[in-house]
């Protein structure tokens, strides 16, 4: 009985007895939420277009967040550094379209996988040659976002707001709704609808597989610096961060992996989820728990709805 009540009832109690401590929670969730759903994004984006999951997303992350740190290093102002690191994953979308992705047109998904982890492992090995690999501190306030923090009495308590935490939910929010708005309302949007559905049938009425596949993998990168920005003002950039990048794998599995909407979702269901649980029951369960419970989490998801909150079920016919 002890254990139920452990279990079950302690937990609320705490809840109902410290208001402001669980919105001090709900906020930190709501900022991992959206940075989980930004990261996702990313993933969406190439899936719609290939088809694939791109694991080379997380490290797209780490190594657009060095370029923007290593190129502040070497004098360069930050505004500047800012254009030249989006001109680096132009070249980079640009590089894996011209190199990679345009000799797999209608090979297997399996092809086109593997070739993201070989891109993974390149871009590891091109940014510890370029970059070293020692963490670096992001250039927060040379960017112009906010530091500091705001204090606000409620419920007879405080409610704590780091101001890049706002900052990083703003931002995360409006790329999210502006690809959201531009992938789902223009032809560019249509075109990559139509090549995620059949490149072959694509081809043949006239859309250029490539051209989208640039794009897409462009836009992908702009995801990938917002991404490593406000992931490192919150912490260091360092190589770790390809495996808070891995954390989106549930959040798509959850939402759907063609679904943008889905990837809100899924990202603020993670974020909320795992920071209640890591601090209402994490001593309870060992602690650890924001390590594991997206992916427990989605394994519940891949047993009774596979295809995810917002997936299209594949309906298969003998």
């Amino acid at each position: 009985m002890d254990l139920l009540y452990n279990v079950f009832v302690d937990p609320f109690a705490q809840m109902a007895a410290l208001p402001d401590f669980l919105l001090q929670v709900l906020w930190e969730g709501f900022v991992s939420g959206t940075l989980y759903a930004l990261i996702a994004l990313g993933f969406v984006l190439i899936f719609k277009a290939s088809g694939v999951f791109n694991f080379a997303q997380g490290i797209m992350v780490v190594f657009a967040a060095l370029s923007l740190v290593g190129l502040h290093a070497l004098g360069v102002p930050a505004i500047l550094a800012l254009i030249l690191a989006l001109a680096i994953m132009g070249v980079l979308a640009f590089s894996v379209e011209r190199l990679v992705l345009r000799h797999l047109v209608n090979q297997p998904d399996i092809i086109l996988f593997m070739s993201t982890i070989g891109l993974t492992y390149f871009l590891i090995g091109l940014g510890e040659l370029i970059f070293g690999g020692e963490p670096k501190s992001m250039i927060t306030s040379e960017l112009g976002l906010p530091t500091g923090s705001t204090t606000f009495e409620i419920f007879d308590g405080i409610l704590i707001l780091q101001h890049i935490d706002i900052a990083a939910a703003v931002i995360a929010a409006i790329l999210v709704i502006g690809l959201g708005i531009f992938f789902s309302r223009t032809r560019i949007g249509r075109a990559l609808r139509a090549v995620a559905d059949d490149h072959q049938a694509a081809l043949s009425v006239g859309i250029s597989l490539n051209q989208i596949w640039a794009i897409v993998w462009f836009a992908a990168g702009i995801v990938a610096l917002a991404t490593g920005i406000m992931w490192g003002a919150r912490s260091d950039v360092s190589f770790a961060l390809q495996i808070v990048a891995l954390k989106a794998l549930p959040v798509l599995i959850i939402g759907g992996f063609t679904s943008i909407p889905g990837a809100i979702i899924g990202g603020l269901i993670i974020g909320f989820g795992e920071k209640i649980f890591e601090v209402y029951w994490g001593g309870l369960l060992g602690g650890g728990v924001e390590g594991w419970f997206a992916y427990v989490i989605a394994l519940i998801f891949l047993l009774f709805r596979p295809q995810g909150l917002f997936g299209e079920k594949i309906i298969e016919r003998i």
